[in-house]
């Protein structure tokens, strides 16, 4: 069906917007990017695929934390946050959530 992201910034308590992401799908000979976005006002991105559809495949979201920290004039602790995740059924909807602060961060898997 697809895939989507929210950041939330936990220290903050608001949707983190403007953060830059990557994704990639491992290949044979190595990471291959397949779509790039950024976070919204609300800090979705579900254009990430663009045209594509999504594959039975392991994927990389990368998220570059560091202009974010740098804009809120906080110091953070990771410059990005890579999140490494398998698709098993294409048929559903896989939403990868960042619950991030500066100096730390979780995940899992949404709806």
């Amino acid at each position: 069906m697809g895939l989507s992201t929210h950041i939330l910034d936990t220290a903050l308590g608001r949707p983190a917007t403007g953060v830059a992401l990557m994704l990639f799908r491992k290949m044979a000979a190595g990471w291959s990017e397949v779509g790039r976005g950024s976070t919204d006002a609300d800090g979705r991105c579900s254009t990430l695929l663009g045209d594509d559809t999504l594959q039975l495949a392991t994927y990389r979201l990368r998220f570059e934390t560091a202009s974010y920290f740098e804009a809120q004039k906080i110091t953070g602790l990771y410059p990005y946050v890579e999140i490494v995740f398998r698709v098993d059924d294409v048929s559903q909807h896989y939403h990868i959530p960042l619950l991030l602060a500066a100096n730390g961060y979780t995940t899992y898997r949404g709806s």
